[in-house]
């Protein structure tokens, strides 16, 4: 029987520095676009994607991730006495039923690399995606279930890619390969946040991944890479000397929200297609003559 992707990772242990004063006393990932915190964009993007088991390695201080995705009963309760069940609705949406969450401490702040790695018990052995909330990903199908599509095809890891600006490849991933179609390519090489003049292509690899289960050993088995941290960039090119990996080309748009650039983006252009929000928001900003 072919082993589905049933988990996801969502390394959530960051300080989020970049944004202080805002994340001192909050976590980065609650930060709201519009009506929605952060994490809650990635789960809803690996629910629909098939994913039911979605793990989080959080830190100190991130509990209200824990508390965003539990039962608020009181509120629930208040709601349901005032007969609000629209509102009631889109609370009880947070968490479908038939969705798990699970919670697991990265104790020392040692890298992405290591953060999956600390979701490697509760992965069991099979493949499972890593969402990072920092970036917002929009596409139609969901980009995770496009990349999931292409799993199920090829059997092997599917790194979602995207062409980033010479002068962009250090803050990157970046991958160079054989192209298998227009949207495909088969990894040979992946360098992390290489100079522009060493970068190998200008692919840089987004937040969205679907592992195989042998990174593991090769996360747990890499020196510390740049910046003194464990990465999952290295655990990956020690996983190609074994195992193909694909680059996948995704059909969508990511926001980089760990950017105030970025962030104000994702708000301002999330806004405009909001089904309540968004016509009013439209005008709102043409009469502002900016």
């Amino acid at each position: 029987m072919k082993q589905q992707v049933r988990k996801a990772i969502f390394p959530v242990a960051g300080l989020g520095t970049r944004f202080l004063p805002a994340t001192k006393a909050q976590p980065k990932e609650m930060l709201p676009v519009v009506d929605k915190p952060l994490i809650q964009y990635a789960v809803e993007e690996a629910y629909a994607a098939g994913i039911r088991e979605m793990i989080f390695v959080t830190g100190r201080h991130k509990r209200p991730i824990e508390d965003h995705f539990d039962m608020a009963y009181e509120l629930e309760h208040q709601m349901e006495e005032a007969g609000k069940h629209e509102m009631l609705k889109v609370v009880r949406s947070v968490k479908p039923d038939d969705m798990e969450c699970v919670f697991v401490r990265q104790p020392k702040s040692l890298g992405l690399g290591h953060a999956v790695l600390c979701g490697e018990k509760l992965a069991r052995g099979e493949p499972f995606a890593v969402l990072l909330a920092d970036d917002l990903m929009v596409g139609e199908p969901p980009v995770l279930k496009q990349m999931v599509e292409v799993f199920n095809e090829w059997r092997a890891s599917v790194l979602a890619v995207q062409e980033v600006p010479e002068e962009h490849t250090k803050r990157y991933g970046i991958v160079a390969g054989s192209l298998v179609n227009d949207s495909l390519m088969e990894v040979t090489a992946i360098v992390e946040k290489p100079a522009p003049e060493k970068a190998p292509s200008r692919w840089g690899v987004a937040g969205r991944y679907i592992l195989t289960p042998g990174v593991f050993d090769e996360i747990r088995n890499q020196p510390k890479g740049v910046g003194g941290e464990i990465q999952l960039t290295d655990g990956i090119a020690g996983l190609m000397r074994r195992e193909k990996v694909f680059a996948f080309k995704y059909k969508g748009k990511r926001y980089d929200c760990g950017s105030k650039e970025g962030f104000l983006e994702a708000n301002v252009e999330l806004a405009l297609t909001h089904p309540q929000l968004g016509e009013w928001f439209r005008g709102y900003l043409k009469s502002l003559n900016v």
